[in-house]
């Protein structure tokens, strides 16, 4: 060999051993997280706080570093390829083919990877000056950019402003896999799934509807006003006058209790009016959270688009649809949901059609409606009365109990098995 020919050599295991770096570099910062950066920044780490830079903006990081890896790769398999040609001919070249293959493959990429996922904090500490340097080198940012805005050019509508990033529906997968894997428990990727819904949840899917406010006329007496509340188990209720529409305010609990150790017991509860919040049924749920935090109110009146009262929500109602159903010790717990031994399903009217239709493997309509009793209204039309019921994607609704027009139970079972129950009866007859 001559001594061209072993500067060739030379250069080649540099370019090499510059694609395992890059190798293990790219795998090392595409797992790392800004919130792990972070973490590893509080602790001092060398190399934390440019991680956490090149973070900010992993585009910039990622399209630099794809670019010089292309050169390093594209570069070695040329001038191998050169070298060999010199040295066995034709042959050569077909050997040298083979060789950039299986070391490229084996020794260049799945190495490197692998050991940037079993050491991802190692590697992304470790690689960060060498990421940090070509990430901020002008040259290279320059024709990076310039790269891209050709593509851009080839792709018009298809570039993007910004780099790599992760959906909500990546996390969501995330999280799954992670407790397939048992890397976290299942009720930590249900609460992982509760926060994205909670962000898309309105006030109108998480209220008290209104038949269901237990409320206390204004100029009932205190004592009335005490006992309502004890029954119900609350320790503040609205107050109204003439009707539910014309919510005034709230009445606590404690507030009556010392009125009536006062002798006032039989004088109205208008005394012991507190202002209450009324918000639009349309609200997100996690505006309003935010809205009971900074304003210090853990109960609200939901008025409809015409200002009537729609129900009330509370604080308790918006942190379950974080974190599951909370109850104490005056809740009476009551199935919203009970599997029949038949393969059918018993509910109460209120219960959310989303609820049914995961339990019956069955997408059922939801348009206009929330509840499987607004659903069962829709479809008859009218008022029902006990025992009728209504088909629907392949499943019989019978409404087993009413009070006034009120669904209070409704039985859902596939049409196989309800048409010989003699509880179901065909609506299109009454």
């Amino acid at each position: 060999m001559s001594t061209s020919d072993w500067f060739v050599l030379i250069v080649v295991l540099v370019l090499f051993a510059a694609s395992v770096v890059m190798a293990l570099a790219e795998m090392a910062f595409s797992r790392m997280t800004l919130v792990r950066a972070l973490s590893l920044a509080d602790e001092g780490r060398r190399g934390a706080e440019k991680l956490v830079r090149m973070l900010d903006r992993p585009e910039r990081t990622i399209n630099s570093l794809l670019l010089l890896a292309l050169v390093a790769q594209l570069s070695s398999a040329y001038l191998l390829g050169i070298l060999l040609d010199r040295q066995l001919g034709t042959w050569g070249i077909v050997i040298g083919l083979f060789v950039q293959l299986v070391l490229f493959f084996v020794v260049a990429e799945v190495v490197p990877k692998t050991y940037a996922i079993q050491h991802t904090d190692r590697a992304a500490l470790r690689t960060a000056g060498f990421l940090y340097a070509i990430t901020y080198f002008p040259p290279m940012h320059w024709l990076t950019r310039g790269l891209i805005g050709l593509a851009n050019i080839v792709m018009p509508g298809k570039g993007l402003k910004q780099g790599p990033f992760v959906t909500e529906e990546d996390l969501k997968a995330m999280a799954t896999v992670a407790a397939e894997e048992e890397s976290i428990e299942i009720e930590e990727r249900e609460l992982i799934h509760s926060i994205f819904e909670f962000g898309d949840t309105v006030v109108r899917e998480v209220m008290l509807p209104r038949p269901d406010m237990v409320a206390i006329e204004a100029d009932a007496p205190v004592e009335a006003g005490i006992r309502t509340a004890i029954d119900a188990g609350f320790s503040r209720i609205p107050a109204y006058e003439q009707s539910t529409d014309n919510i005034v305010g709230l009445v606590y609990l404690k507030d009556l209790v010392a009125r009536a150790s006062q002798g006032d017991g039989a004088a109205p509860v208008r005394g012991s009016l507190r202002d209450c919040v009324f918000v639009p049924e349309g609200k997100r749920v996690a505006e309003l959270l935010r809205e009971m935090q900074t304003k210090k109110f853990h109960m609200a009146i939901v008025v409809d688009e015409h200002g009537d009262t729609a129900g009330l929500v509370t604080m308790e109602d918006v942190l379950e649809e974080i974190v599951g159903e909370i109850t104490d010790e005056y809740d009476v717990e009551t199935p919203d949901l009970e599997v029949l031994t038949d393969g059918g399903f018993r509910m109460p009217g209120k219960t959310p059609i989303d609820d049914v239709s995961e339990a019956a493997g069955v997408k059922f309509p939801d348009d206009d409606w929330e509840t499987v009793g607004g659903l069962v209204f829709n479809l008859l039309g009218r008022v029902p009365d006990a025992g009728d019921s209504v088909e629907s994607e392949g499943h019989v609704f019978t409404v087993e109990r009413m009070e006034g027009q009120r669904i209070m139970s409704v039985c859902v079972r596939p049409v196989a098995d309800a048409v010989g129950s003699p509880s179901v009866a065909d609506a299109t007859d009454r």
